[in-house]
């Protein structure tokens, strides 16, 4: 069996592939386990400054959970399917959400349940023109687990989102764009290229952990508490090489060097 889990780093970027294609990418336990695996590797890898993370294959990201394994661990009851699937999914996206490094998705096809949920978590994502989101898993009789009910609303407003969440209608990537689930929209052919750019758009930086960290613990609190961890985390960078360097820099009008903490 191939790995579900392709890892490829190169020039400071981790590529991460979801490498189920003939499954359209679906999320099993192995699969999720593994791109967590990936995630710890990666973390402590002070050579990887950005991750992009895609699917294998022309036509999914990823079409949300496993079913016939999911339903497996339904009918051994609902302790064993919350142990085994929610919380598994929820502590995925929960990583991917707070991971210090940022994660670029660049969505190549279908991000269906699961696959919609990666995309929200995630802190940016770039999507082809052939991409397709939705949230059926009403049509399942249930709702999202992997925190959909809760960044969803968030990204989109309280209406859109349960829109999107009740109905669990198809929609395109225009509209993923204009509800801020998405950053841009590329040709199929270009989808990696852009990701790779913006990479290296943010990787030109010193490293982005406290802005990250700032903005997703931040958004969860009222303003006044989210104001208390942006200045913690400037706090910490106050006897860093990277400010001195930046605040160097400007004062000699040069661009600034990226020299690590």
């Amino acid at each position: 069996m191939p790995e579900p889990i392709l890892l490829e780093i190169k020039d400071g970027i981790a590529l991460i592939t979801l490498n189920r294609p003939e499954q359209l990418n679906a999320l099993n336990y192995a699969l999720i386990d593994q791109l967590m695996a990936a995630l710890d590797r990666i973390e402590g890898d002070a050579a990887v400054r950005a991750v992009i993370l895609t699917g294998a294959g022309e036509r999914a990201f990823s079409a949300g959970a496993d079913i016939k394994e999911f339903s497996h661990s339904v009918k051994q009851g609902a302790a064993v399917a919350v142990r085994d699937f929610v919380r598994r999914g929820q502590a995925m996206t929960a990583r991917l959400e707070a991971f210090k490094k940022p994660i670029i998705a660049a969505v190549n096809g279908l991000a269906f349940g699961g696959g919609c949920e990666i995309t929200e978590a995630v802190h940016l994502a770039i999507a082809s023109d052939r991409a397709l989101f939705a949230k059926p898993e009403i049509k399942l009789g249930m709702p999202p687990t992997f925190g959909g009910t809760q960044r969803l609303p968030r990204l989109a407003g309280r209406k859109r989102g349960l829109e999107l969440l009740l109905a669990g209608d198809p929609f395109p990537p225009e509209h993923a764009r204009e509800i801020g689930l998405i950053n841009q929209i590329v040709p199929q052919d270009q989808l990696l290229t852009a990701a790779h750019e913006l990479a290296g758009r943010i990787t030109r930086h010193s490293p982005v952990a406290g802005t990250i960290t700032a903005v997703t613990r931040g958004l969860n609190m009222p303003i006044a508490e989210g104001l208390l961890v942006e200045s913690e985390q400037f706090a910490a960078l106050v006897p860093s090489r990277d400010l001195a360097e930046g605040l160097a820099a400007w004062k000699e009008r040069r661009p600034a060097k990226c020299v690590g903490a």
